[in-house]
């Protein structure tokens, strides 16, 4: 799922604690962000707010996890 800009960072994050496995954000550099690591999601969210924040894209190891990911995002739709 491609990323263009997250405003709510902190309702963000309380669904990717939420998950089970691990969430992970890529950048067009090579970067992975494991979500699930507090230390990663500060680095990530600097990365989101920053200039190549819409170069990002969201990836989950589960299904489920997809599904919760995708109910946030849809309810917010700015951010896709």
């Amino acid at each position: 799922m491609k990323l263009n800009n997250i405003d709510q960072v902190h309702e963000f994050l309380k669904v990717v604690d939420e998950c089970k496995e691990d969430v992970y954000l890529t950048s067009s550099f090579g970067d992975k962000y494991n979500l699930k690591s507090k230390l990663s999601q500060y680095i990530a969210v600097a990365a989101l707010l920053g200039e190549h924040g819409e170069e990002l894209e969201l990836w989950c190891d589960s299904k489920e996890d997809e599904t919760k990911m995708l109910d946030f995002l849809a309810m917010h739709k700015d951010v896709m």
